[in-house]
């Protein structure tokens, strides 16, 4: 069984250093997990909050303790931290570029025919 020493921050998984001071076992170390909450039926999920818990179960049921005590929510999910992927606020000018030149995407480069109405 490996043993770690986990310094634990909120918001992150910390430094996690091999050592014999107060070790905790790997597989009792407990993850970041992203909670979404839907409120209503056909309305989007929405990022609720963090909390750590030992697995996608755990998760779930603190996030319904947590998030949804007074029955605001009909659905929950739970992704944990280190599956999600986001873009670099730095480069949002590269990663978005390629959209400016296609006009043709925006809905003011057609116009509508006075029958069409409002849409």
């Amino acid at each position: 069984m490996n043993n770690l020493i986990i310094k634990q921050y909120y918001g992150d998984y910390g430094e996690i250093e091999t050592g014999a001071a107060s070790t905790i076992s790997t597989e009792t170390a407990w993850h970041l997990w992203e909670v979404f909450i839907r409120s209503k039926q056909g309305l989007d999920h929405k990022h609720a909050g963090s909390l750590h818990a030992a697995d996608a179960q755990m998760a779930i049921e603190n996030a319904r303790d947590v998030y949804t005590r007074r029955m605001e929510g009909v659905s929950i999910w739970v992704v944990e931290s280190k599956h999600i992927t986001a873009s670099n606020p730095d480069e949002a000018g590269e990663l978005y570029e390629p959209a400016i030149d296609k006009v043709y995407r925006h809905p003011t480069f057609y116009d509508l025919p006075d029958e069409v109405g409002h849409m």
